[in-house]
């Protein structure tokens, strides 16, 4: 067996649902979705036997997958430990950055919906409109 997880972290089991026992001696595509799988096996042997790195060292954006079959984003890196011969993945879960970006979105959205009506308001409504300040300067 190739690829085998030898060891894990709590944190590892909290965030994919599968308690250490189940995940020791298992390949690491227990993790990925489907589609991401077979290239990280194929990513991983290529660079065992050719020492090229194209994901080692780096980062990328994946959908990794839970004991439940749920998925989520999240950003994976693969580095060697040393000499040992050992590859130590790191997932970070992009679950939450991708919801705050998602909000953001929407209430720009929003901020800029609610100022055109109002510009379109106020275009509809009077001959001239001016806003001033409390210095009597016009603002608009």
């Amino acid at each position: 067996k190739e690829y085998i997880i030898q060891r894990i972290n709590k944190e590892s089991c909290d965030v994919f649902g599968w308690n250490k026992e189940e995940f020791i001696g298992k390949n690491i595509s227990m993790i990925m979705a489907e589609k991401n799988a077979t290239d990280h096996d194929n990513y991983v042997k290529n660079y065992v036997e050719t020492g090229i790195k194209k994901i080692m060292g780096t980062q990328r954006e994946v959908i990794a997958r839970r004991k439940d079959g749920s998925t989520f984003p999240c950003v994976m890196g693969l580095s060697e430990c040393g000499k040992s011969g050992l590859i130590c993945g790191f997932i970070r879960d992009l679950t939450h950055d991708k919801a705050s970006n998602a909000t953001l979105v929407w209430k720009n959205a929003e901020v800029v919906a609610n100022r055109n009506l109002i510009m379109s308001i106020m275009d509809a409504s009077f001959h001239a409109i001016f806003v001033i300040n409390r210095k009597c300067i016009i603002q608009m």
